[in-house]
């Protein structure tokens, strides 16, 4: 029988087919791993088997190696010696050329033994060498016959799996860590000494036990399970799990993994325990480090930025429960409150303190008994309330005894303490500059642990700062009151109400958070009846804008007296320049309206200078108080006051009776983020609608404000302007002629008479005789006299001189010059004004006793 035909009859008595290999592996286990080539050969040495893997390993096929004998794959250094045939290197090369020596060795020893195991260098096809692993073992096939099985393995796989293994061992033997390998039931396989020491049992009583029969906390053990289900189910790894050692001995770190196979399948889950004890302990004290820190940051920016004393001991109050404790309450003593002085007098049983600010964690009789906002507080001198608001050194109460010391006996805020199972108090003082200003209490109770010195550290710290806020909050109350005080004294005391014309105003000062402005508005009477209207927003606030309107407004005022044009007078006033600043160095500017309203022609003359426009109502009949037409008045608007070589111009209006003048200042229609039309148009919305007076009107425009607007001043004056009663008024010219004076005397005789004035006849009568005369003397041009009938009567003498008439003193020999000497003893008073045409000089008598002037 031939070689190949003994070697395909070996095949088919193993069941093998050429270039088979036995016990093929699957894909993605360990044997795929490890790739292990399976060689079958006959007692000479010959191939009878070559798999598929010796054929990857080596690099030669099945079909040219069966029927060979191996020898010639042993390397032994390179090729045949010298002179050697080129065919016999290709043998040689084929690995079939027989090589004495080693392979024979080989056979003998696996004939005389039956096994045989080794490291051998092989020849790969391409000429290089590979190294492997074998393992050799004399069978016997069903006929008897003996044959050779052969396992090789490349060394570079099985070293890289050994030092994993010993990776993994000593992992487990000399690992601190905790760990432990599951299976699919998730019961432990393998656990090794560290994990046992951490779970007080030794490794071998942890195989084939769960989680839940190895840990003694049910809820430990529950959540643990539930994350391995987890794990072992998604396949998604937990990592760094803190959770409390058993017998709350520390903590744990538990990480999971599940562990697959190269072929897919699931074979468990790891687990990695660290104790991290310290590290929890650690970290605890930073966090509470950070929260502390954390809790002084947000008191002191919640009341820090407060200037009012209530708003920011309750904010004070609110922000330590529940974070810090359980109640807490803040006292005052209650000058502090409302922005007085620091307490200078010792505490005593009398002294008013009063509890302006409380947090709790829950509301019900028993704490409004305790802490009820706005409450008295009473304390004996030497009861522990009494000792801190003394000596400033806080106090930690942590008994029933102490508890009834805190501020008299039977008190019932005590007992209410008590009954709420408070355990715990912390009295501290709210200290400023030195002073004691109240007391800052907090308690914890049932179910909390108490105080203890490192929460009477911050606890102090919480107070200092508190302290301090609140007294800037004290003072700011100090000065925006004086500023207020200050403001509203600048301010009119009282507005007159001139004969025809009905006046409302309105002045609201900023909010608490802001200082107050110079907005201000004015009513100022003038001659012949008339009056002018002023509101103005000087720039700024503070005490330094509320003294620059004072200012301002005197100057107006005084300069209203000299009864000049609204232009001329924003002129004046405009010229007096750095007088009116504040500081020089930074200048001053302010916006203001000016309006003179005349009740006998029923006219008004404006000006303004860079103010927001006054907006006219005038009268309808279906509109009942004043009608549909609320018209923004189109004026020059000028720069504002403050600003050099600015021109101003007077707008000239006729007023039908029943309209109403609306003066404002930007704080009605300015709202953040809105652009100033949307506040004009809500404005003309209200004044376009019925309403029912002028007070409901001023309302009904606050109303309007939008809310959370920045916040500034707002001053508002409306006017509603109707003209005197028929027959008030009568007026003449006469040419400049003698004749004048007599016809002027004749026309003012019967004027009077029809008003049944007769008693103020000769006066009258003598004083128009001088000015008349004055007028004929020096100003050659019509003379006009008009007589007004009011509250007093008016008398106007006008010419086209434009020159003031001079008074001065004549003496015993002097035939004239008493005129106005005259004029001025015999009326209540008189003055000059200058108009488009010339000048008025004009006098008022008072009416006679029990005149109504009608």
């Amino acid at each position: 029988m031939s070689s190949s035909d003994e070697a395909a009859g070996a095949r088919r008595r193993s069941g093998l087919q050429p270039g088979a290999v036995s016990g093929v592996a699957v894909p993605g286990t360990l044997l795929d791993t490890l790739r292990v080539a399976v060689v079958m050969l006959d007692t000479s040495g010959r191939v009878l088997l070559w798999s598929p893997l010796a054929e990857e390993m080596l690099g030669w096929a099945g079909e040219h190696i069966v029927g060979r004998r191996v020898g010639g794959f042993f390397d032994t250094g390179g090729p045949g010696g010298p002179g050697e045939s080129t065919a016999g290197t290709a043998r040689r090369r084929m690995g079939v050329v027989p090589e004495p020596g080693a392979a024979e060795r080989i056979l003998a020893d696996l004939l005389r033994n039956g096994r045989w195991d080794g490291i051998l260098s092989l020849r790969h096809r391409d000429g290089h060498s590979v190294q492997v692993e074998a393992r050799a073992s004399m069978l016997v096939d069903g006929d008897g016959r003996p044959f050779v099985l052969a396992s090789i393995a490349e060394t570079s796989r099985l070293r890289t799996l050994e030092h994993d293994l010993a990776a993994l061992d000593a992992l487990y033997d000399s690992s601190p860590l905790g760990v432990a390998v599951f299976d699919t039931e998730l019961r432990y396989v393998r656990v090794n000494e560290a994990l046992a020491r951490m779970n007080g049992l030794s490794a071998a009583d942890h195989i084939g036990r769960t989680v839940a029969e190895i840990v003694d906390d049910p809820e430990t053990a529950t959540e643990l399970t539930t994350l391995q289900r987890a794990v072992l189910a998604t396949g998604r790894p937990v990592i760094d799990v803190i959770m409390m050692a058993p017998r709350g001995l520390g903590h744990r770190s538990i990480s999971y993994h599940r562990l697959v196979d190269r072929a897919g399948s699931v074979l468990g889950i790891s687990a990695t325990v660290m104790d991290v004890t310290e590290r929890k302990e650690a970290a605890d004290k930073v966090e509470r480090a950070r929260s502390r820190l954390a809790l002084l940051n947000d008191v002191g920016a919640r009341i820090g930025g407060l200037l009012d004393v209530r708003r920011g001991a309750e904010e004070l109050a609110r922000a330590l429960v529940p974070r810090f404790s359980d109640y807490s309450g803040v006292i005052l003593h209650a000058a502090v409150a409302d922005g007085g002085e620091l307490p200078t007098v010792q505490y005593s049983e009398n002294t008013p303190m009063r509890q302006l600010g409380v947090g709790a964690i829950r509301q019900g009789p028993e704490v409004d008994r305790m802490i009820k906002l706005g409450s008295v507080i009473s304390f004996n001198r030497k009861s522990i309330f009494g000792v801190v608001l003394a000596t400033g050194r806080p106090q930690l109460v942590e008994n029933d005894q102490q508890l009834l010391a805190t501020t008299f006996p039977g008190d019932p805020k005590v007992r209410a303490t008590m009954e709420l199972g408070i355990h715990s108090l912390l009295v501290l003082p709210l200290r400023a500059r030195g002073v004691v200003l109240g007391l800052l209490v907090v308690s914890r109770a049932d179910g909390r642990e108490p105080f203890d010195r490192d929460d009477l550290a911050l606890a102090m710290e919480l107070a200092d700062r508190a302290g301090s806020g609140l007294d800037n909050a004290r003072l700011y109350v100090r000065e925006r009151e004086g500023a207020l005080m200050l403001q509203r004294s600048l301010l009119p005391q009282t507005v007159p109400q001139p004969q025809g014309v009905e006046v409302a105003f309105r002045y609201v000062p900023g909010s608490s958070g802001t200082e107050v402005g110079g907005d201000w508005f004015d009513v100022i009477p003038l001659a012949g009846g008339r009056v002018a209207f002023v509101i103005g927003d000087v720039m700024g606030h503070g005490l330094g804008a509320a003294a620059t309107m004072g200012r301002l407004r005197t100057a107006v005022r005084t300069l209203a007296g000299l009864d000049m044009p609204p232009h001329e007078l924003l002129r004046r006033v405009n010229d007096l320049g750095d007088d009116l600043a504040q500081d020089q160095d930074e200048g001053w500017m302010a916006t203001v309206v000016y309006a003179v309203y005349d009740p006998a022609t029923r006219r008004c003359t404006l000006a303004k200078a860079g103010h927001l426009p006054p907006v006219l109502v005038y009268p309808g009949e279906e509109c009942g108080f004043a009608g549909c037409g609320a018209t923004l008045l189109e004026m020059p608007s000028g720069a504002p006051l403050g600003v050099d070589g600015v021109e101003f111009e007077s707008v000239e209006l006729d007023v039908p009776d029943g309209s109403v003048l609306l003066l404002y200042t930007d704080g009605l229609v300015e709202a953040r983020g809105e652009d100033i039309t949307d506040g004009l148009d809500r404005l003309s919305a209200v004044l376009s609608r019925p309403l029912s007076s002028l007070e409901d009107a001023c309302d009904d425009l606050l109303a309007t404000m939008v809310p959370g607007r920045e916040p500034d001043d707002v001053a508002l004056l409306m006017a509603r302007l109707g003209g005197l009663p028929e027959g008030s008024t009568a007026s003449w010219t006469f040419p400049a002629e003698p004749s004048a004076v007599r016809r002027a005397r004749h026309n003012v005789r019967e004027t009077l008479a029809d008003w049944h004035l007769e008693s103020l006849t000769d006066v009258t009568v003598l004083l128009v005789s001088e000015l008349v005369t004055n007028s004929l003397r020096y100003a050659h041009g019509p003379i006009g006299v008009r007589m007004v009938r009011g509250g007093s009567l008016l008398v106007e003498v006008s010419d086209p001189l434009p020159d003031p008439p001079l008074e001065r003193v004549a003496t015993t020999e002097d035939e004239g010059g008493r005129g106005l000497q005259l004029v001025a003893r015999a009326s209540r008073r008189w003055g000059t004004r200058h108009g488009r045409l010339g000048k008025t000089v004009w006098f008022e008598l008072a009416m006679p006793p029990g005149g109504s002037g009608t």
